[in-house]
């Protein structure tokens, strides 16, 4: 036996299983594509985007890395957002962070992490801008949760900071990005209240003015 054939036995198995549910399942799926939300989230294998909220494979368009980050100069992610955007025209972009994430941990931490500490800096940018918030707090739990809430709103931002989704509201598109945490503890959302859905929110300096 080849060391992951019992991935490819679970993967004959949950297609059967869909299959019995849906025969036309498949099919339909491979015809087209038609997601009305992106998720940009963590790369954390606890964390799985489709579960998560309920939805089958079609349903939501997806993007992960380390600490669910929007970095203007990450081309991967704004790919993602642009072909989200332009080609599949979802409605709602949703930036989800989780509590627990070892990114955070990481970032907060001053220790030699390698390579992934030029990824993290991100991270420590929001902690310092909101250092005094976060100093506030003495159980260090809370503190690292209150700085993945902070980072998830920040990355809402840069994302609506993109010419990308700039120009989709310039042409009327209906398009909202919201901030969510997910819990490792009992598997539920936080809606963090930060949903931005038109320029006007934005600060003048961030938006592009025609």
């Amino acid at each position: 036996m080849k060391p992951l054939d019992n991935l490819f036995e679970k993967n004959r198995n949950w297609a059967e299983s869909v299959k019995s549910s849906d025969p036309r399942f498949f099919e339909k799926l491979a015809a087209q594509q038609s997601p009305e939300y992106l998720w940009i989230g963590c790369s954390d294998s606890r964390v799985p985007a489709n579960q998560i909220v309920g939805l089958m494979p079609g349903e939501i368009f997806v993007h992960r890395n380390v600490a669910n980050m929007v970095v203007h100069t990450d081309f991967n992610c704004l790919t993602v957002l642009q072909y989200a955007i332009d080609v599949l025209k979802v409605k709602h972009v949703m930036v989800v962070g989780h509590y627990g994430c070892g990114g955070i941990d990481a970032a907060y931490e001053n220790a030699d992490n390698g390579l992934i500490d030029n990824w993290l800096r991100n991270i420590k940018d929001v902690q310092h801008r909101y250092r005094e918030r976060l100093e506030a707090i003495e159980d260090r739990e809370a503190r690292l949760n209150l700085l993945c809430e902070l980072n998830v709103m920040t990355q809402v931002s840069n994302v609506c900071h993109t010419t990308i989704v700039q120009n989709a509201w310039q042409r009327g598109q209906k398009l909202a990005i919201h901030g969510w945490v997910y819990s490792l503890e009992d598997g539920l959302l936080k809606d963090l209240d930060c949903t931005v859905d038109r320029a006007e929110q934005m600060a003048d300096a961030y938006r592009i003015i025609s």
